[in-house]
């Protein structure tokens, strides 16, 4: 129990100081204001006969929630650095307080950040003209938070190995950008080359804008597949993350 009790409040510490982050939420704002209403507008009629009858725009909309959940989950691996940048870390390390507490207490704070973010895109679906029960929202709201905590268990996973904000960053680009355009959530993987959908699916991010395309558009839906692909790994790099929190060679 104490260990839950410490993860919750580590995750508590975090999801504070991150909502007092203003810049964090206008950028995630902006950054699918873009895609979807400057970019998918211009793609618009590049792409025809869509799953589902959509058009392009309100197809890519769960791949727009999908790339702001996973560059705030990859993202929540800054909290580790910061922390050690100034000593709060080290304190944490030493006060007794389980270090599978401090690895579960920062993915959870990452998972419900990344999934507030998800939340403010979601918001734009009236403007999209798609029309969402509660039941869908709802469902949309959990595909989001297992997505974001299979993601998040890699940034706190790379943080804990890393001693510079320059270096985190460096290494997420090398990440996030492949595994986003790799999702089909930007095109329809059904139509892309078969190499192309073979690496697709060992793409983690693949399954998470399924489950949202599922959710929120009631296509590609392999409910049990994508759930039981995000569970597993999430619980795969959450272990690994706990390991190298508990690792001498880890906690440098």
């Amino acid at each position: 129990m104490n260990v839950i009790y410490d993860s919750f409040i580590i995750a508590y510490r975090d999801i504070i100081r991150s909502l007092r982050q203003s810049s964090q939420l206008y950028g995630s704002i902006v950054r699918p204001f873009i895609w979807l209403f400057l970019l998918g507008n211009g793609l618009r009629g590049s792409f025809a006969a869509l799953p589902g009858g959509f058009n392009y725009t309100q197809y890519i909309f769960p791949g727009m929630i999908a790339m702001n959940v996973l560059f705030a989950s990859i993202m929540a691996g800054t909290s580790i650095i910061w922390d050690r940048e100034f000593g709060f870390l080290k304190e944490i390390m030493v006060a007794p307080v389980s270090r599978v507490s401090i690895a579960l207490g920062k993915t959870l704070s990452g998972s419900i950040t990344s999934m507030i973010q998800g939340l403010i895109v979601l918001a734009f679906f009236p403007f999209l003209h798609l029309h969402l029960s509660f039941i869908q929202i709802l469902f949309t709201i959990l595909a989001m938070f297992i997505m974001a905590f299979a993601i998040c268990g890699v940034g706190v996973a790379i943080a804990t190995r890393m001693t510079s904000f320059e270096g985190f960053g460096t290494i997420n680009n090398f990440l996030v950008m492949p595994l986003f355009f790799l999702s089909g959530a930007m095109y329809p993987l059904t139509n892309a080359p078969q190499w192309l959908r073979y690496v697709a699916a060992i793409d983690p991010v693949t399954y998470g804008v399924n489950l949202l395309r599922g959710t929120l558009l009631g296509i590609h839906e392999n409910y049990p597949l994508d759930i039981g692909v995000l569970v597993l790994f999430g619980s795969a790099v959450c272990a690994l993350s706990v390991y190298l929190f508990i690792s001498d060679k880890g906690n440098k």
